[in-house]
């Protein structure tokens, strides 16, 4: 709890509900009063403050809570997962989403609600005042009890500025980002259109050797000897997520299962269609790695590329392909080795296929080092909103020292 004696000198404490209003403006009938748009949590992305996605009122919608411009969205349902957008239009949204406004803008900026409402703080008392197992709720009495350390108006406006010019660089990078991977995703599907007119087809399995991957169990886990392994949360589209691996036990006759370096893992099963049969390249050769039975493991003749499969496996083609073989099974998508092994994939020279990766690679790193800049934003924006929260805490105890 923050102590009014630890703040910084103009800043002063105040209760959310004292500064902001929850809007309970509705709209019966929201395309009779002109209103083409609603929004729902599943438009509203975590740690975004833009709404990028809506749903049309024409097309039916039972929502009626109003916002208008500027008013700030608060997904008050699971609110762990960090739903806080800006209004840009007028719409409609969500009972599970609180329409919040400054109450007095002499007091508390509009432009820094937003902030105020991304701070962990914020988060963690929402998520702390939430109730129900399955899908917990805020409610507005609790939020309104929430104290935070408000800063004076000339400190709000530098900290608009901030966090405002941070936000900008970060939609500007995103934007890029998001056009060298479009531009990417053209260049594969052009290459490879080339050479389907000029190269037939042959089946994977005449090119490569198809393999499930080792099933972990209790008696593997017990063994002495660990040895990390790859699932499917570790196998992104084009490249490997190593940030949380598991380990394993090693067995007799286990070496089937060790990956080599370009092997190309396949997802064998996801809920969602279009992540099925996404696939990454292991390139590393001095690390001892396991593959688990969800993952089918493709080791390629010396003819084809790794790198080149993947791009193909990745494109258009490999999605639609997969797309269409996979088995919906109790909501889960899945393939098969075999179904693999019948991919039909063109395979043009070595030289050519090694002309596509090489320019691939060429946009996965200006793609990837842009992402690296996007991360590098979004920890700088936390530090400048944690000194939302800083409280001068040298003038505190230099207080207590004179008057014990």
């Amino acid at each position: 709890m923050i102590q009014a004696d630890t703040l910084k000198p103009g800043w002063k404490l105040v209760k959310f509900g004292d500064v902001v209003r929850l809007s309970k403006e509705r709209a019966a009938n929201p395309e009779a009063e002109g209103i083409e748009r609603y929004v729902g949590l599943e438009h509203i992305d975590p740690d975004d403050l833009r709404i990028r996605r809506w749903g049309l009122v024409a097309e039916g919608t039972t929502f009626t809570s109003k916002f208008k411009p500027g008013q700030v969205l608060f997904g008050k349902r699971r609110a762990y997962q960090r739903k806080v957008a800006v209004a840009d239009f007028e719409g409609v949204c969500s009972g599970d989403i609180y329409v919040f406004e400054s109450a007095n803008p002499s007091v508390l900026l509009p432009e820094l609600l937003p902030f105020i409402c991304q701070t962990d703080r914020f988060f963690e008392y929402a998520v702390g005042t939430s109730s129900g197992s399955l899908s917990p709720r805020t409610n507005w009495t609790s939020l309104a009890k929430f104290e935070f350390a408000l800063p004076p108006l000339k400190e709000q406006k530098q900290f608009i500025n901030l966090l405002s010019n941070i936000d900008n660089t970060f939609e500007c990078i995103n934007y890029l980002a998001h056009s060298i991977f479009n531009l990417h995703e053209a260049y594969i599907v052009r290459k490879l259109s080339e050479i389907y007119r000029n190269v037939p087809t042959v089946s994977l399995s005449d090119m490569a050797d198809v393999q499930y991957g080792l099933t972990i169990n209790s008696k593997r886990r017990n063994a002495n000897l660990e040895i990390p392994y790859l699932r499917v949360a570790n196998v992104q589209r084009a490249n490997l997520n190593l940030d949380e691996i598991k380990y394993t036990g090693k067995l007799e006759g286990d070496e089937t299962f060790l990956l080599h370096k370009g092997d190309v893992l396949i997802v064998e099963g996801h809920a969602d269609s279009n992540e099925v049969g996404r696939s990454a390249v292991w390139l590393e050769d001095e690390t001892e790695m396991f593959h688990q039975n969800h993952l089918i493991r493709v080791r390629c003749q010396s003819q084809l590329i790794p790198e080149y499969l993947c791009s193909f496996i990745n494109s258009k083609f490999g999605r639609n392909y997969f797309r269409s073989c996979a088995k919906s099974t109790s909501g889960l998508n899945t393939l098969n080795s075999t179904v693999v092994k019948l991919l039909k994939i063109p395979v043009p020279t070595v030289k050519q296929q090694q002309l596509l990766v090489e320019t691939s690679k060429e946009y996965v790193q200006a793609y990837t080092s842009l992402l690296k800049r996007l991360n590098e934003l979004k920890v700088i924006k936390q530090c400048f909103l944690a000194k939302l929260e800083v409280r001068d805490v040298q003038r505190s105890q230099h207080r207590r020292s004179l008057h014990p």
